[in-house]
């Protein structure tokens, strides 16, 4: 639930809390979802480390009337035919390769959003209700419950937004399965001894962001945008405290007559300790394109590009659609 979703806002370092209006305005603030005129739905694609995980995202969103909108969505994130070789050697102590079975194990995510405007003013707030799911195979499972709760406004030409994760923390609760799990218990001595911890909590975030659109006279323009994405816990984020740790991002987004988009972003700044102890800052940068016509709207984004190694290199598409273009 942190990787984010859309390759355009993935394409400006997900620097899009206070100016994001369609339907993937309930991941990064629900209150965005005020911006939609009708019917809208997003998907996106994304492949992980070099495509041995799989992020698979679909959200559905649709003005209730003129001052509030709904929408839902789902994530997925996992691995799928992992060799279980828990089994590989039998009784005897024989290696017997019939005895590999194979499983999945993977995280969804469904999210329930509202946004409402308030009248004669210029706020928009919305509010998520998610539910987690999460599969290891037959091993374990468990399910979360939690909620998020975002703001928008304007002033003069400057939007700015506040998203806060996870506000009452969210909370899973684990399912083992015993009879799998006794099975692996002892194999290598003085681990899995016992019993994971049944309950997982996800602490609250938080997100402020700012953004203006400058408009130049050839029909283009210039959104400028930047987010605070602040943990209140002590991190390796580039400004850390034990009260609170913040890690700024920011995003370029350069349209041409609402038909070519042409992003980047820079963000994760994060106190990095080397091999050698040394330390320096890094960071990612992520770049992007997109191409909008009648309704129908296709984004790519390259995330890390700074990094050295290919593997950790991620494409990601997505495609927004219109429905109003079907009436």
């Amino acid at each position: 639930m942190n990787i984010g979703v859309d390759a355009a806002a993935l394409g400006m370092s997900n620097a899009v809390v206070s100016h994001t209006n369609d339907a993937n305005s309930g991941y990064w603030n629900p209150a965005g979802l005020i911006g939609i005129a009708d019917g809208q739905v997003a998907v996106m694609h994304a492949s992980y480390f070099a495509n041995i995980a799989q992020y698979d995202y679909a959200a559905y969103a649709k003005p209730i009337d003129d001052e509030s909108a709904w929408g839902i969505s789902m994530i997925r994130f996992g691995v799928d035919d992992i060799l279980n070789t828990t089994q590989l050697i039998d009784a005897s102590g024989n290696v017997d390769y019939n005895r590999i079975s194979k499983f999945s194990t993977a995280d969804y995510g469904f999210t329930f959003s509202y946004a409402r405007k308030l009248k004669f003013s210029e706020l928009q707030y919305g509010v998520n209700s998610k539910i987690i799911r999460r599969v290891i195979g037959d091993f374990a499972s468990s399910w979360g419950f939690g909620f998020d709760a975002g703001i928008q406004w304007k002033r003069n030409d400057w939007n700015f937004g506040l998203m806060l994760r996870d506000i009452t923390t969210t909370y899973n609760i684990w399912n083992i399965n015993e009879e799998e799990y006794n099975k692996i218990k002892g194999t290598v001595p003085g681990q899995n001894q016992d019993l994971p911890e049944s309950t997982e909590i996800t602490l609250p975030k938080a997100q402020f962001g700012m953004a203006k659109k400058i408009d130049f006279h050839n029909e283009t323009s210039l959104l400028v945008s930047g987010n605070l994405n602040m943990q209140f816990t002590l991190t390796n984020d580039i400004f850390a405290s034990n009260i609170v740790s913040i890690d700024p991002a920011i995003g370029l987004e350069y349209e041409y007559v609402d038909l070519v988009f042409i992003r980047a972003g820079v963000g994760n700044f994060q106190n990095v300790v080397q091999i050698d102890n040394t330390k320096k800052i890094g960071f990612q940068p992520n770049i992007g394109l997109g191409f909008k016509y009648k309704g129908i709207q296709i984004d790519y984004a390259l995330t890390d590009i700074g990094d050295q190694s290919a593997a950790l290199y991620s494409n990601i598409f997505s495609l927004k659609v219109d429905l109003s273009i079907f009436k």
